[in-house]
């Protein structure tokens, strides 16, 4: 599964202050090329959004507890629109809106799988189709030792290289290189099966060479 982060100073997001914990705005927008590399084209989120076995989640940094339902989610000519409600007398939920009212919290994130894309050259591609899993509100890692945490987090859930590769990306703000190249390290000090101290401090040498936030 792979992520993309849009920050709520970039979109239209809006409180409803007759009802608490009700948020919207857009989890993701048409044009242009994101810090991926990628392009989403209209259209992408159609089959998702009508055809589905589950619900897409509403949950707390990906990795976190599920904090709320989308109460309505659709494609117009700027993007996907979402609505959302937070769970009322739910302690993390609680302290997610604050922060978002606040502005303390970045912005929104999709979980999805790529369905249809074109490689475009250069690191770039197109998304035509996407599969939504869900849609996070998340923070931004305020310090290396919480990005280290992040990474250890995406690379115990992840299926496969490529999903390893999407999840550095989100939590770090890795490119498509230097993502592929922390994986390719990391590879190598399982192999040489060393300590998990000793791996953790190699793995924040390489943050520190790559100079990465």
């Amino acid at each position: 599964m792979e992520h993309k982060s849009l920050s709520l100073d970039s979109i239209e997001f809006k409180f409803e202050d007759d009802k608490p914990g009700t948020f919207s705005g857009f989890a993701s927008v048409f044009g242009g090329t994101d810090s991926y590399g990628d392009t989403i084209l209209p259209g992408a989120y159609k089959k998702t959004i009508k055809k589905r076995d589950r619900p897409v989640v509403l949950r707390w940094n990906h990795w976190g507890p599920i904090i709320g339902k989308w109460t309505k989610m659709e494609e117009t000519e700027q993007g996907l629109y979402v609505e959302g409600e937070l769970t009322p007398g739910h302690s993390v939920a609680g302290d997610v809106y604050a922060s978002m009212k606040h502005g303390a919290i970045s912005g929104l994130s999709i979980g999805y799988r790529p369905i249809q894309t074109r490689e475009l050259g250069d690191g770039k591609r197109e998304l035509k189709e996407i599969e939504l899993v869900e849609i996070s509100i998340v923070e931004t890692p305020a310090d290396l030792n919480a990005q280290i945490g992040d990474v250890k987090s995406a690379i115990d859930q992840a299926e496969s290289l490529k999903e390893v590769e999407a999840c550095l990306r989100d939590a770090g703000g890795f490119s498509r290189t230097d993502a592929t190249a922390l994986v390719a390290r990391i590879k190598s000090l399982v192999r040489g099966e060393r300590e998990p101290e000793q791996s953790t401090a190699e793995i924040a040498g390489i943050f520190q060479q790559f100079k990465l936030p």
